[in-house]
């Protein structure tokens, strides 16, 4: 029996619209992966730069993410709050937020000082996490934000105290009154406070990407053949 393709309009039209659709959503997860393998080399590399000092420093915030820095100032405990829904090995617990005032000039950082257990009965009791008082120098890592949660329920006031799901640093500012600069610094060290300092590594996500971008093609790759196959069916009969 011979075998031949019998063309039709109406399967290649499909076939055409769902691999190029397929190459295009692929070539869009490729130039994500790269774009993010870019600021894992980006980290990578300020990690090992020497810190610098966050008051002296005349870099826009997007040349400061990832690098260290060091602060001198002292904290303002009155504006402390808490990020919830932050497990720490299992455990249910807090990150501690509080605002850190430069020596020298008119500026306030919110730093991330660490992580502590909740409590398993109350969870709306607060833990006593005071900070160094007085003139104080931490080392931390600049980071442009302190990362999103999925928000459950509606998001409460922003007020001293507040247990929060994410925090927005410019709506922070403006609630408190305070000069904040548009970052957040993750603070390192042992300060003898209590406080767990071992800050997860950024989740770029790469490898995902990357597995998005082959299905994408062998989408494409499976649309293409399909229609081949069908097309050569069609034809023996």
């Amino acid at each position: 029996m011979q075998i031949r393709f019998r063309f039709r309009w109406v399967p290649f039209i499909a076939t055409v619209m769902v691999a190029s659709l397929g190459v295009s959503l692929a070539q869009w997860q490729a130039r994500r992966a790269e774009q993010k393998q870019s600021i894992e080399s980006k980290l990578s590399l300020r990690q090992h730069i020497a810190p610098v000092r966050l008051a002296q420093a005349n870099l826009p915030p997007t040349e400061l993410e990832y690098r260290r820095v060091l602060l001198r100032g002292a904290f303002l405990p009155a504006w402390t709050m808490y990020l919830d829904n932050r497990p720490y090995n299992g455990q249910a617990g807090f990150y501690v937020l509080t605002p850190f005032k430069l020596e020298g000039v008119d500026r306030v950082v919110t730093v991330e000082r660490g992580w502590v257990p909740r409590n398993p009965v109350d969870r709306t009791r607060l833990p006593t996490t005071t900070p160094v008082s007085g003139q104080v120098e931490i080392e931390g890592t600049v980071r442009s934000d302190t990362g999103h949660v999925m928000q459950l329920g509606a998001a409460p006031p922003l007020q001293p105290g507040a247990i929060l799901q994410n925090l927005d640093v410019d709506a922070l500012a403006k609630a408190s009154g305070l000069p904040l600069l548009p970052l957040v610094v993750q603070q390192a060290g042992d300060a003898a406070d209590g406080l767990v300092r071992d800050w997860p590594a950024p989740s770029l996500g790469i490898e995902r990407h990357r597995g998005y971008e082959f299905q994408w093609y062998a989408l494409a790759a499976m649309a293409i053949l399909f229609f081949v196959v069908t097309g050569f069916r069609r034809g023996s009969k």
